[in-house]
């Protein structure tokens, strides 16, 4: 179910993350987001970079709090989760990340605006 923030709250997390390394912003990341029932936005959103990160932490969380809607009917509609075709039945064999599937929207690396640091 989509609108389960358990389900969806860890797409959207993956897709932030998985952008914020794709966009050189760092080599490693975390991102987590918590929720309250019945409260449309998150409690907290969270970013670590372990170190890695070209830019401070706070920074990339600011970035990634520009770039990504963590509320769940955002969600939802911003990776097309209620779109049928059965692409739920492919995450039960092998999981639900790390896969080149078109059909897996949270995979998708999106374009962050940033600056990079000045060498």
């Amino acid at each position: 179910d989509p609108t389960k923030v358990d389900r969806s709250g860890a797409y959207i997390v993956r897709q932030a993350a998985k952008s914020v390394v794709a966009n050189g912003m760092a080599r490693r990341a975390l991102v987590q987001v918590s929720y309250a029932i019945g409260v449309p936005e998150p409690l907290s959103v969270f970013v670590d970079t372990y170190g890695t990160g070209l830019i401070p932490d706070k920074d990339i969380l600011k970035i990634v709090k520009e770039n990504f809607d963590f509320r769940p009917g955002m969600m939802t509609i911003n990776l097309d989760l209620k779109r049928g075709g059965g692409r739920f039945l492919k995450t039960a064999a092998y999981g639900h990340f790390g896969r080149d599937d078109p059909d897996f929207t949270w995979e998708v690396v999106k374009p962050l605006k940033w600056e990079k640091p000045q060498a």
